[in-house]
């Protein structure tokens, strides 16, 4: 297996935090990775791979171990809707590596009911990103020994990231002066003012403003004349 040249950045030529980059990468990730890998991405000099969603924790391992990649610290974990899609959720995962100086993206998909491997036993930082993810996308992880909402309140309904979930949200707070505490009711949206004309500098309205009918019929007297 020929191992793929880590090209430094050059400091000094972009105003963004720069990183290495590897010649070949997507050869080399399928060389150690096999089959689990899916497929590969390349852009603005970052590697993006596209993985089998069993093969996760295996994955990973072998990025993190590899002594040309050296992926050793997980960055983040994100997830990412796709309605569409039959495994509408991607999981995506950042990882670095500070010896090389070298970014990786991996990509999972899922869907609302087939849990993805937790990474928490080989990054325990790995517990609260996944945490984060299934607050916000619904996304299960399975072995994650602490599986709890962490961004949002409790008893809080659904999963406020993902593209169906209303932007009013279910329920709504408010202190109360009668109860002497915080109070949860049902969202009430008001429907009377629900059609607003906002009248644009630019664009006009189509309807004619009080007064402006004097203007029309000025203007027919001057064509008449």
């Amino acid at each position: 297996m020929s191992a793929p040249e880590v090209k430094a950045p050059q400091p000094g030529r972009c105003s963004w935090p720069a990183v290495a980059s590897v010649q070949g990468i997507e050869g080399y990730l399928g060389e150690i990775l096999g089959d689990a890998l899916l497929a590969t991405e390349v852009h603005v000099r970052e590697a993006t791979a596209i993985v089998g969603r069993e093969r996760l924790a295996w994955v990973m391992e072998t990025l993190r171990a590899d002594p040309v990649l050296r992926m050793e610290q997980l960055i983040d974990i994100c997830g990412v809707d796709y309605p569409d899609r039959a495994e509408r959720f991607e999981v995506v995962y950042q990882l670095l590596s500070m010896r090389a100086n070298l970014r990786l993206r991996v990509k999972v998909t899922t869907d609302a009911r087939t849990p993805v491997p937790s990474l928490t036993a080989l990054w325990p930082v790995a517990g609260w990103y996944e945490r984060e993810t299934w607050d916000c996308y619904g996304v299960l992880f399975d072995g994650n020994p602490d599986l709890r909402r962490i961004l949002t309140d409790y008893g809080f309904e659904g999963h406020p990231f993902r593209k169906d979930f209303p932007l009013p949200g279910h329920v709504e707070l408010r202190y109360s002066e009668e109860h002497k505490r915080v109070v949860y009711e049902p969202v009430k949206l008001a429907q009377d003012f629900r059609s607003f004309d906002f009248l644009s500098p630019w664009e006009g309205t189509d309807y004619v403003l009080p007064g402006d009918e004097k203007a029309g019929e000025l203007a027919k007297e001057h064509k008449r004349a």
